[in-house]
Parts: structure tokens; sequence; C-alpha cells
């Protein structure tokens, strides 16, 4: 009997060991299930096919492909932080209801960005009228003091529980849903903020914050426009950028 369960033991771990592969999805791919949903890779792992510099028409000289990932590092000549105009936006479509899942890295210290209903306006910054989705590395940045400013929050107006972003080196995955001007950021498969676009509760909200005289939140977020992505003149990796329209 006892051999028989030893037996049993062995091959029901044997048979799990070969399933594994069965069950691992490769990275900036898509299931077949996510293809019948509608989603849609935004990098392929391979190169920056649809993706442009803001207010650019290349790539910016400070990003490159690493181990399947997008990575943006500091500028030649510039010190971390100080970033070097190359921030980055999917210019192949803009989108207006959609649901964006990325994952993203950071190193230690690191701090950067993603923007949705980016508009280019000439000689202004990616941030001057989008809203931006933290990245940050919140236990060694120095930009960790503000909550709003922390992985995860609405960018200086909500802040995002900090219990759900894991720490520099480790991969964290958001989920920014957007659906009739009403937004969700999912961090590590816990939602972290919630707020509506274009309301008296939004217009308070940008007051409140170091947005309140910027001329594109003064004059309205745009109500579809492109993703984007932040050079801060640290390094962070980004993969599985896939998308889906609502």
């Amino acid at each position: 009997m006892k051999k028989r369960f030893i037996f049993r033991t062995l091959l029901t771990l044997f048979v799990i060991f070969l399933s594994i592969p069965l069950f691992s999805q490769k990275v900036n791919t898509l299931t077949a299930k996510e293809k019948k949903e509608g989603w849609v890779l935004l990098f392929n792992g391979k190169d920056f096919t649809g993706w442009r510099q803001y207010n650019g028409t290349g790539m910016p000289s400070n990003w490159t492909i690493e181990d399947n990932a997008m990575k943006v590092f500091t500028a030649e000549g510039k010190k971390p932080g100080q970033g070097a105009g190359g921030d980055i936006i999917y210019a192949a479509k803009k989108f207006r209801n959609f649901e964006l899942s990325l994952d993203w890295k950071t190193e230690k210290m690191g701090n950067s960005g993603i923007f949705y209903y980016v508009r280019e306006v000439p000689g202004q910054a990616i941030y001057s009228a989008a809203p931006e989705v933290q990245i940050l590395d919140n236990d060694n940045a120095t930009d960790n003091k503000i909550a709003s400013h922390l992985a995860g929050s609405l960018y200086d107006m909500l802040p995002a529980d900090p219990k759900t972003c894991k720490p520099a080196g480790e991969w964290n995955n958001i989920v920014i849903r957007v659906k009739d001007g009403k937004v969700t950021h999912v961090q590590n498969g816990v939602k972290v903020v919630e707020y509506e676009l274009w309301t008296p509760k939004w217009d308070e909200m940008v007051q409140n914050s170091k947005f309140k005289n910027f001329p594109g939140f003064l004059e309205g977020i745009s109500k579809e426009g492109y993703i984007g992505l932040q050079d801060h003149g640290y390094t962070i990796w980004f993969r599985n950028i896939k998308i889906r329209e609502l």
C-alpha cells in the first residue's frame, strides 16, 4: 500500500511537471482567449513598431530592447532623474474607450509614468494635457513623500495603496480601464484608484494639484488620444503592453 501511494504521488508530480509549459504564456503574446476578447499587442517584443517620440518622428536614442522588454535609460550627458525629452507614444492609433494592460519594473530609485489620452502640443511636454499613472520605486525614490506620487496613483491627484506595488527589480502589472470617462487603475490585481473625467469632482482635483495652471488641463482632457510612456531619466522596463477597445 505504501509503495502504491508513493508511486501515485510521483506520477502526479510528474504529470504536473509536464503540464507546466502548457499553461505558461510567453511574454508579448496573446492567448486564444485574449484574441477572442479583442486584445491586441502594442509591443511585439522585438522592435518599436508603432512607437515614436512625443512631438517627434523617430525613437529617442535612450530607448532599446532588452530581454523582450522596452527599456528606457538615463541619456548620455544626463544625470539620473533628468529626462532627455525621450517620452514616447504609440502613434499608430488613438484610443477612446479601452482597457490597457502592461508590465513594468524599475531600477532602484526609478520614476516614470504611463499616459493616456495624449494629445501632441508643439513645445509642450507629454504631461501638459494628459492624465498620468505613476511608476515609482516606492521604497527608495526621492518622490515618495507624497501619497499621490506613489506607484499606481493618478499622479498628484489620487493615491494608490502602496502595499499593492512590488519593489524595484520585480515586475508589476497595471491595468487602466477607461469607459465613457469612468477610469480605474488595477495594480497587481487590486483596484487602487477610481475616478471620472470631465466632472466637477475632476475639476476640483485638478485645482488641488500641480496641474491647476496647465493650459492643457484648463482646456480639458481630450476624449481620445495616444498611449504614452515617460522618460524621467531612470531605467525602466516595459513588456506585455496590450489593449482592447471597449
